[in-house]
């Protein structure tokens, strides 16, 4: 957050469980319940250039952020056959590392980008739901066209409290191979839209907190998953997710504070198990 007078995002039933070379294994992998330790690294940037603000980072926020992860999905023959659905819930807790610029200061000049320098607490909160319909190709290949909505929410410990949040919806492509016996690796992509996108300030001294609707953006998400079947029910699971998505600039609020256009990156380690139905 920053002032203009500081500067001028069938129940069906499964033949086998362990792979093997046919689509019972990229099914029994999507049937599963399951949970995840993650680690989502942050990369944050606020960027300059309007409200007469210099062009330029104004302030960045980076750094691993733990967390944990909860899913459910199903393979199913109740509407158009192979039919797919998941739901995932995470959230992580933790400190970034924040670099910004000395602009509020009410002794002193103002600093450029790397004036100040600190830690900042951080919550990060998404929830998805996917459905989509998988296409069998040759048995060891599928391929599944889905649509996705989910939320995300980012709880930002600087100057009293920041909250961003916003919906998405996008579309996306999860193709699955069978490469090995009871293992199967997942390749997923989609490309989406944020929308009602706000942002939250709490007020304090010198400070007056806010509401307001941040820009939408693009968005997209990239995913590799590897799993592995242990017995018939048990699964382990290892995979890295990729996100971008921007922030829009806010308009000028009340003692003319204002949110700039911001990019958010992150990348997600999962480590996890699951439980076959």
């Amino acid at each position: 957050m920053f002032s203009v007078s500081s500067f001028a995002a069938s129940t069906g039933k499964k033949t086998s469980h362990n792979g093997g070379g046919s689509s019972s294994g990229i099914k029994a992998s999507n049937n599963q319940i399951g949970y995840q330790s993650i680690s989502t690294n942050v990369n944050y940037t606020e960027t300059g250039g309007k409200y007469g603000v210099a062009a330029g980072t104004l302030d960045t926020e980076t750094g691993p952020v733990p967390g944990r992860a909860f899913y459910i999905s199903s393979m199913t023959n109740v509407l158009l056959g192979n039919d797919y659905f998941k739901a995932t819930y995470d959230q992580s807790i933790g400190t970034t590392n924040y670099i910004g610029a000395n602009l509020n200061l009410p002794n002193g000049p103002a600093g450029p980008y790397g004036s100040v320098v600190s830690t900042s607490g951080a919550t990060i909160t998404n929830y998805s739901f996917r459905y989509g319909k998988g296409l069998d190709f040759g048995g060891s290949f599928m391929l599944t066209p889905y649509l996705e909505l989910g939320s995300h929410r980012w709880d930002r410990a600087v100057n009293y409290g920041e909250t961003y949040s916003n919906a998405y919806y996008g579309f996306g492509l999860l193709n699955q191979y069978v490469v090995g016996n009871h293992w199967v690796l997942s390749i997923d992509a989609l490309a989406g839209h944020t929308n009602g996108s706000k942002i939250v300030v709490t007020s304090g001294p010198q400070v007056t907190g806010f509401s307001a609707a941040l820009g939408d953006s693009v968005l997209y998400k990239v995913g590799v998953m590897l799993d592995y079947t242990l017995g018939q029910r048990i699964h382990v699971n290892a995979g890295v997710d990729y996100t971008m998505f921007n922030y829009g600039i806010t308009a000028v609020q009340p003692g003319g504070l204002f949110e700039p256009d911001s990019q958010t990156n992150y990348l997600a380690l999962k480590f996890g198990l699951g439980w076959g139905f």
